[in-house]
Formats: structure tokens, sequence, C-alpha cells
């Protein structure tokens, strides 16, 4: 049968078979439009049949591990084409291989694995594998670098842990020399402040800064850094607090390196009052600690040894391993009313900041009845160090801190803040930081497992006023991508975290900013090889 369609579109006529004339003929009305729309349609349709059917056949022939130029190119379509779902162009063997875990002891001992990209593609071109063989070869590579990756990682870590918890030999020295000097020097041994100056103590139209520390040499920073900058250094009055054994370092460097006309006081613990009164809640609390931590942590070993956490997880405990952490140079702040009970305003600092600016525009902030003026860390240009809520340091899966806080909540930063005595005075704050630190301690370190800022979080939870990030930039011991041009503009920069500018693991961009407090031609810090860098 053929069919014969006019040119015009007006007569179709159907011949039934060779060489036989009849025939069916039509006329066609006068409705060109529609018609010629309607053959159109019916061409375009009838080609795109033809495409599909022989896309889906040369697809069926190519099978799963080869490609022809037609299949391919209906495969870079798009995920669909007409309805028909495209698979990966991967054999399902590759997936199958990849997804079987592999034991660590599984490549123990083996040579046969290449060590590098280079080798594996040399491997690959030598030898003609198929699709199994590729994926247990690249699985065996891949797992074996990721293991040594592992523990180059927590190696690192480590080492970092037992360089930042120990005493570098020059300051070690310092302390011992100035030591020495005490007991031989009656210069070594005046008294701080001066008789005289004693009433400004007590005076609250003096500015007063506290500074808790048992590293000589960086207290020394810190107070150069302050009086330097300072604008009215004759107001300042700087309060050190340090423990029994650096009380006679720590006074005779300030007694031979006076800083008038700025005040320092150096007392040690048992000086105050208070301290010597009873059973002190901080002390009790930091023997409970200790024991706990002891026992539930297993030391450095143990941590280290765990085959199943993953390396940032090790590194948090080792962190949590560190003197600092339970120093009572690192609680003494929560019973700051206590130690101070004449005065209304303090600015505690951190012997790890270095202060920049004057800070007496401090003193000019209205708290709004607020306790604690501190730095918010989850707004800021710099994405990794502030970006701290409240989850970032409290176990959120255990009932007490999910009934009682919320993990979004912003966190603020220990280092510089200002504490208004009188409001905090009228609070039950370090009635709350004890009660939380006993908690924890009864739950195994579970509420918590780092530092003092996370019962400080909760004890003066409802009691921060936030201040302007210019007085306090923070990272500065474990950011080291913080631009030297950006710490310089900050009026207090602090090297918290591991990397402090004392140690040999200091950022050596950064570690200037704080060297540059130090007179390197003084006789105590050129007799222990203290240097520049």
């Amino acid at each position: 049968m053929q069919l014969h369609i006019s040119p015009s579109l007006r007569h179709v006529t159907v011949f039934p078979g060779k060489g036989v004339r009849e025939f069916i003929k039509v006329r066609v009305g006068a409705r060109r439009v529609s018609y010629r729309m309607l053959f159109y349609s019916l061409l375009f349709f009838t080609f795109l049949l033809r495409f599909v059917f022989v896309l889906s056949t040369v697809d069926s022939i190519d099978g799963e591990t080869k490609c022809s130029t037609l299949g391919c190119l209906g495969k870079r379509l798009g995920p669909r084409i007409l309805g028909r779902r495209l698979d990966s162009a991967v054999p399902e063997v590759m997936f199958q291989v990849l997804e079987q875990p592999l034991g660590n002891d599984e490549l123990k001992g083996r040579s046969d694995i290449p060590q590098t990209l280079e080798e594996f593609m040399d491997e690959v071109k030598n030898t003609r594998l198929d699709a199994k063989t590729f994926a247990v070869k690249l699985r065996e590579m891949v797992t074996l670098l990721e293991q040594r990756t592992r523990n180059a990682k927590i190696q690192e870590y480590l080492y970092r842990h037992v360089a930042s918890s120990s005493i570098p030999k020059q300051l070690h020295c310092l302390a011992l020399r100035l030591a020495s000097e005490h007991s031989t020097n009656a210069a070594a041994r005046l008294q701080l402040p001066l008789p005289e100056l004693v009433p400004a103590l007590v005076d609250n139209t003096y500015f007063h800064f506290v500074l808790a520390s048992d590293n000589v040499l960086a207290a020394a920073v810190v107070a150069n850094s302050l009086v330097q900058n300072a604008l009215r250094p004759q107001k300042f009055v700087l309060h050190i607090i340090t423990d029994r054994k650096t009380y006679s370092p720590m006074q005779a460097w300030f007694s031979l390196h006076p800083l008038a006309p700025a005040i320092i006081e150096v007392k040690a613990l048992h000086h105050f009052d208070w301290f010597a009164k009873g059973k002190v809640p901080v002390m009790e609390a930091m023997e409970k600690d200790q024991r706990v931590r002891s026992q539930f942590r297993g030391g450095s070993s143990a941590i280290v040894a765990n085959n199943t956490e993953k390396p940032h997880i090790i590194a948090a405990k080792l962190q949590t391993l560190s003197p600092k952490y339970n120093s009572v140079m690192n609680h003494i702040r929560i019973h700051l009313p206590e130690l101070f009970p004449s005065l209304n305003k303090v600015v505690f600092l951190d012997d790890d900041v270095v202060v920049q600016s004057d800070l007496s525009p401090l003193w000019d902030i209205d708290m709004n009845g607020k306790v604690n003026g501190a730095v918010e860390t989850c707004r800021g240009e710099d994405k990794f160090v502030m970006s701290k809520k409240l989850k970032s340091y409290l176990n959120f899966s255990h009932p007490l801190i999910s009934e009682n806080f919320k993990p979004n909540e912003c966190a603020w930063a220990y280092g510089m803040n200002i504490f208004d005595l009188e409001a905090w005075r009228k609070t039950n704050i370090s009635t709350t930081y004890h009660h939380w630190v006993e908690e924890n301690l009864k739950s195994d370190l579970s509420l918590w497992q780092l530092g003092t800022l996370p019962p400080g979080l909760i004890a003066f939870h409802g009691h921060v006023h936030v201040i302007d990030p210019f007085w306090h930039m923070l990272g500065l011991g474990y950011q080291e991508n913080t631009s030297l041009a950006d710490a310089e503009t900050a009026g207090v920069i602090h090297f918290n975290g591991r990397a402090k500018p004392w140690l040999d693991i200091a950022f050596p961009q950064l570690r200037p900013l704080w060297a540059k407090y130090i007179n390197f031609s003084d006789k105590f810090i050129k007799g222990c090889h203290i240097r520049p860098s």
C-alpha cells in the first residue's frame, strides 16, 4: 500500500497494490493551516520515537561497562530523558567493594599496596585490571593513607600537648634566678606597693585591674603593655595574684622593675584573709576534679591509644589534661567579690593577653545592671574563632544541660572581662558556679570536659553585658591565619590556645606582638637565654 499526499495537502490518494490503478481519492477541504500543523506534528513525533528506540537499543547492547557515542550523548543530556532514569556509569561491583569495611590488621605487613597516587596509576597502566580488582587496590591504598594521616595528626596533638603543658627551661631559669635574688637582695623584697600608696588599693576613683598568674614573664608582659598604653598610668592599679611558690620570684621582678607612676600590688593567695579561713570551695572542687580526671582519663597514653575516636576528639581530651585547667589561678576569678570586698568594679586580665590600647574607657561602659562585661564569640568575620555557642562547650545530650539551657545561645569569652562587683554581690553566681562544678564531678565529667569557661557560662547566664569586639580579639594561640594587620587594630589580643607566645610552638608571625614588651637586654632575661624568636 502506498500513500500519496499532494503538495497543496488538498488530495490524499491510497494505492492498494502494485500495478493496480484502483485507488481511493479523498478531497480535502481548504482548512490548510490546521492540517499542515497536524502533518508536521506527526512527522516530529515519528522522528522522536525513532530516536528514542535507537537510543534504548544502543544502551541495551552497550551494557554497563561500555559506552558508544550515541549512548554517552543520551546519558549526558541529564538524569532523566522522557521519564527514563539513567543509572550511574560506575559499575555496581565497585560500589560493593568500596563499601566493604577493611580492618586495620588486614594491611599490616603488606608491601604490595601503592604508597602514592603515582605508583597506583603506574600499576593500573601496566596491569589490565578489571573493575573489582581496581576497586580493591583503590580501597587498600586510601585506607592505608587514612591510617597514616590519622596517626600523624594524633602524634602532632600529643607533641603539642606535651609542649604546652611543660615549663620551658628559660622560664624555669628565670623563676630560679629571681628567687635567688629575692633571698639575697633586699631591693628585691620591697613591699608592693610602697606604704604611702596602700590607700589607693581600695580607692574606687582608680582603675583597678586584676591578674592571676604563676608565670613571671607572662605577668610582666601584661603589666608592661597595660601601663605603656595607658593615657593616665598614675590612675592605674594592677593587683597581681599568684601562688605560694611563685610569690618570691614575682615580688622580686616587680620590685626590680617598677612601673611607676602605675601602682602594682603582688600578693599570694595565702595572704588573703578570706582564703586563709577554713575551707575554700574552689580548692575542694579542684582536688575532686583532679582525682576524677586521673581515674576517668587514664592519662595521655590511654587517650592516644584509642583507635576508634577521631583525631579532633582525642585532641580535646588531651587538652583537658592541661595543668592550667586544674590550676587555682584559673578558678580564682569566681571569688573576686570576696578577694576585693572594698572595690566596686575591676577588669580581670588573663596572663596570655597583650594590651594595645588605653583601657580606662571600659569604666565608662554602662553595664545596665549586669555583672560581666564580655565579648560574644558567636559573631564575627573569623568563622573559626567567632562561631562558639553554648553547644560548643556543654553536652546537650545530658538532660541536666538540655533542660536548663538552649544550645544555640551565644557564648562569650574569658580573658578580658569587666566585673561589676557591686552587682555581683547581689547575686548567687559563685554558689551556682560551685553547684554545677559538683554536678559535673558527680556525672564523671559528662556535662563538660574542658576548662573553667563552661561552668562560667552557666554561672553568669543572664548576667552578661555584651561589649564591643574591639576590646578583646581571641584565637591567637590556635588560629594561625589571624593577620598581623587585624591583630594590631584590637584593644586587647588574647593568645588563648596551646600556642602560647612564650613557647616554641607559638606562631612566628604573631609572637612579635607579645615580644615587643620584653626588654631582652635585661640581665635576668639575657641570662636565661630568652630571645625574641
